[in-house]
């Protein structure tokens, strides 16, 4: 009757242990998504403003013909 016990506890702890590893996957890949979203903004920004940069040279080129 030990073995079938040990065997059910140990089924029980592995069980608990992947549902804890799952809850800090889950955490961290809301965390990322985060992070790629900040990143993703940024990277609009900066676009943005190369863009507007880029039409100021093109404007100053043409104003030097």
């Amino acid at each position: 009757m030990f073995w079938p016990m040990l065997a059910i506890a140990l089924g029980f702890l592995g069980l608990a242990v992947l549902g804890v590893l799952a809850v800090r996957v889950f955490a961290e890949v809301r965390r990322l998504g985060r992070q790629v979203a900040q990143s993703s903004q940024r990277i609009n920004v900066a676009a943005g403003e190369l863009e507007r940069s880029a039409e100021s040279l093109a404007r100053t080129g043409d104003a030097l013909r």
